[in-house]
């Protein structure tokens, strides 16, 4: 019988490129999300039946069990960035994962990947580090043989980072940026999918790696990039962390006062707290090696999907194209 994979928040920006990779090797795909109807998108990623969103609450442990019976092995993609009405970094990244592990172990299921994040750390001051450690160390505690992933900023067409600021050049000729010189290590999507396909099929032992892509630069190199792709001319502008902080705060503080009218998804004080520190692979990490991966570079990748930001588009690039072809033919 084909074997079954549960992936918990299967529809999101990385789940849906490894349900696609574990229906492209034949696996039946269970998507267990939230609101099934709204992660049809996932079901022509194989045949017919083939991938399927069903609906699932984390927080529950019978929601939890349902959709992990008959399942060969489980993949948990669900993070928040941000503390929003019910969902709360305890609740989704901390019981949320270690509710899964519990379960996973319990049902005998084979395999569970699960994806974190590099700056997980149980000292942090940053709630959503924190939430991850304690979250790793409750799937690590139910589930011994798990595989945690910690990519680093992850990159790719549905991305909320290259894609945010991109969008946020057409407002304005100033880029605010908080932390200019913390260092990133943009990990290409469907690496981290790839990493977790080879998790899922036993390909590498228990344990935690941290994926970082080839490229490690500031974020203000980052943003230069960025702009440098949908050739824009933008001043960026390198914001205090105290500045930061207050500003995260007063729209933190907007938002509890608004009784979810306002939802900051603009900066909040705990994001500020993680942009204190870089986010890159540590020397003594396990990495894409282990998976024999070779990580894919941003300049491969980036000018696929950021020329929608340019101004006119795709038709700039169309009128480019034959502006070339007319000087070529003089």
């Amino acid at each position: 019988m084909t074997q079954l994979v549960t992936i918990f928040g299967g529809s999101g920006f990385v789940g849906r490129y490894i349900a696609r990779r574990m229906a492209k090797a034949g696996w039946r795909v269970r998507v267990a999300v939230r609101r099934p109807n709204q992660a049809l998108h996932v079901k022509p990623y194989g045949a017919v039946g083939q991938v399927e969103p069903v609906f699932c609450n984390i927080r529950d442990d019978a929601s939890v069990r349902a959709v992990m019976q008959g399942a060969d092995a489980v993949v948990n993609c669900v993070g928040i960035l941000s503390e929003i009405g019910r969902n709360r970094f305890d609740a989704v990244q901390t019981e949320g994962a270690g509710r899964i592990a519990r379960i996973a172990a319990e049902l005998q299921v084979a395999r569970l990947v699960h994806v974190s994040a590099i700056g997980a750390d149980a000292q942090s001051e940053s709630l959503y580090q924190r939430s991850k450690a304690q979250g790793e160390a409750l799937v690590t505690q139910h589930f011994p043989g798990a595989v945690i992933l910690r990519p680093s900023i992850i990159f790719g067409v549905e991305d909320q980072f290259f894609n945010r600021f991109a969008a946020m050049t057409r407002f304005s000729p100033f880029l605010p940026v908080v932390g200019a010189d913390t260092r990133f290590q943009p990990v290409f999507v469907d690496d981290v999918a790839q990493a977790a396909e080879h998790a899922l099929t036993g390909t590498v032992a228990a344990g935690i790696y941290e994926l970082g892509g080839p490229d490690r630069a500031t974020f203000r190199q980052l943003m230069q990039t960025m702009l440098s792709e949908i050739r824009r001319n933008r001043i960026l502008v390198n914001v205090p962390f105290a500045l930061a902080g207050l500003m995260g705060g007063a729209l933190d503080i907007a938002q509890k006062l608004s009784l979810g009218l306002f939802t900051n998804t603009v900066l909040t004080r705990d994001q500020v707290r993680n942009l204190r520190h870089d986010n890159v692979v540590s020397d003594t990490a396990q990495g894409f090696d282990a998976f024999g991966i070779t990580p894919t570079p941003m300049d491969a990748v980036l000018p696929s999907y950021l020329w929608v930001h340019r101004q006119g588009g795709q038709y700039k690039a169309i009128h480019e194209s034959a502006a070339q072809l007319r000087k070529t033919g003089q």
